[in-house]
């Protein structure tokens, strides 16, 4: 039986990816680095201990590397948290899951202070039992770091009663790697090939979609979720 889902964020339940992205190209441009903004979405997802280091060469990263992080954050905040938007039925969706008794556990690669916001546009303050976010993680995603720190929240010691959802590969290989298994949605801008690639039983569209379908999820504490 299902006992607790792990909940990514951005591009989960939040419309949040190309936002991300558009802030840390700001940021990178500068310092001088001018970086296309498909290649910059195709690392959301990643925290800035990961995505950063592609970028920058070791002797810059060491010199402008947590200055960049964190001037990101601010670009983030004043430019483009105002214009994120909740995916629909979030809300909706984590209720039915709670009606299961199931616990609902969030695991994201920002930070503590970002996730409250992304909690509020989201609407569901108040429908999560738990959460981790980057300040409780040595390594982001695809490190299975974050996913240990939620699983250690769920209640469980059996990690085949735990589901993670997620938009990206980094999010279905973090979950692989802590044990877990990962469902996959399309949300985020991924299709379902690097998804079920990365580890994913199975992939939706979106929040709507897992609510739509929820008996046939591997979210369902039934026979679909003991895939």
């Amino acid at each position: 039986m299902i006992q607790a889902v792990i909940f990514d964020v951005d591009g989960t339940l939040i419309d949040s990816v190309d936002l991300h992205a558009r802030a840390w190209v700001d940021a990178f441009r500068e310092i001088g680095h001018d970086i296309p903004h498909l290649t910059m979405r195709d690392r959301i997802g990643k925290g800035g201990d990961q995505l950063i280091p592609e970028f920058l060469p070791a002797g810059e990263l060491e010199e402008k590397g947590e200055a960049l992080e964190k001037r990101r954050g601010i670009i983030m905040r004043e430019r483009y948290t105002p214009l994120i938007r909740p995916f629909s039925c979030v809300p909706e969706l984590f209720r039915r899951i709670r009606a299961d008794g199931t616990r609902l556990v969030l695991a994201s690669s920002a930070k503590a202070e970002e996730l409250q916001v992304f909690k509020r546009v989201a609407g569901i303050e108040e429908l999560v039992d738990a959460e981790t976010s980057s300040d409780d993680a040595e390594r982001s995603k695809p490190h299975p770091d974050i996913f240990e720190a939620a699983f250690a929240l769920c209640g469980t010691e059996d990690r085949g009663a735990v589901v993670t959802v997620g938009d990206t590969p980094y999010d279905a290989e973090a979950s692989v790697r802590a044990g877990l298994r990962p469902v996959g949605v399309r949300s985020g801008g991924w299709a379902d090939e690097p998804l079920r690639a990365a580890g994913c039983i199975a992939v939706h569209a979106g929040p709507a979609d897992l609510l739509a379908r929820y008996g046939d999820t591997p979210l369902a504490p039934g026979p679909a979720g003991r895939r």
